[in-house]
């Protein structure tokens, strides 16, 4: 069922579909394994399993929001251009997936003026959002917020209001709210409220582990109970069971990387086909014009 069937038969709440462009050498989980000096002699796959994602999405017909590395932009230029001539936005995930509460200010200023600089040039397209890698801002760096909306951006998805032992804002809120005095959009990723926690509903790795119907459940009631919008990410690695496998890695981090990792397309594909999707700039629009003119 395509996107313009799914709204005719009744279920015309949109939620954000976005794909977070890096490669499976640059994940968080093997950053104590393999040190950046590495990243230019492994094989890259992320411009094969991004093409993988614009073929599923074309035959879904859905328009999603690819946060795109400016790393990955400086080595596959034509990538880029694909992603933005099939309709889709090209929104930002810094330069070179470095944790932004690991940065100072001035350096995180650098890499993400750095990444949308890029992104612009190879896009063609203006690039109003951004994500920072691992969701790595909270309370330690607030900051960061003003600093991307001096640098251009109109809004950010970079919280996830839950506890985790890598990331996470459990108090921040739940749906979309401006940030920086008022000049950014800061749109959570989605979580829903049970017995007074915030269980997440978004995707990437909890996406790999929990049973499908019980994601789709999660995601009917923030749709239907809440009358909110939903924002799912995923990665180009996570479609790719053929990748490199680095047992060197420390077991938790393997078990979160390589956690059914063949089956992802698959579940990927049914959710195409279980909710309407399209862009974050076309989902959370109204919000996101309302920060800009604030």
């Amino acid at each position: 069922m395509r996107q313009s069937e799914i709204a005719s038969a009744g279920r015309a709440v949109a939620n954000a579909m976005t794909v977070d462009v890096e490669d499976w050498f640059q994940v968080q989980a093997f950053a104590g394994t393999l040190p950046r000096d590495q990243w230019e002699i492994l094989p890259r796959r992320v411009e094969a399993n991004t093409d993988a994602f614009l073929e599923m999405f074309a035959r879904a017909g859905v328009h999603a929001t690819f946060f795109t590395l400016g790393w990955v932009a400086d080595r596959h230029p034509a990538l880029v251009r694909r992603i933005v001539a099939a309709g889709h936005e090209l929104a930002s995930h810094g330069y070179a997936h470095r944790l932004a509460h690991e940065q100072t200010p001035a350096d995180f200023r650098d890499d993400v003026g750095r990444a949308r600089r890029i992104l612009e040039d190879v896009g063609g397209v203006a690039v109003a959002g951004y994500r920072a890698p691992t969701f790595s801002i909270n309370t330690r760096n607030p900051w960061a917020f003003d600093v991307l909306a001096d640098e251009g951006y109109t809004y950010s998805s970079s919280i996830f209001p839950i506890r985790h032992d890598l990331y996470g804002m459990p108090d921040a809120p739940r749906v979309p709210h401006r940030v920086a005095g008022g000049r950014l959009l800061e749109i959570p990723m989605t979580t829903v409220r049970l017995g007074g926690r915030n269980l997440p509903c978004a995707g990437g790795g909890y996406f790999r582990l929990l049973p499908y119907a019980l994601f789709r459940a999660g995601l009917k009631r923030v749709n239907r109970s809440e009358g909110a919008c939903g924002i799912f990410y995923t990665h180009p690695w996570e479609i790719d069971p053929g990748q490199p496998r680095v047992e060197a890695a420390p077991r938790m981090a393997k078990f979160r990387h390589y956690l059914n990792i063949g089956r992802t397309a698959g579940r990927i594909r049914q959710l195409l086909r279980d909710f309407a999707w399209d862009r974050v700039d076309k989902v959370f629009s109204d919000q996101i014009k309302k920060a800009v003119l604030f």
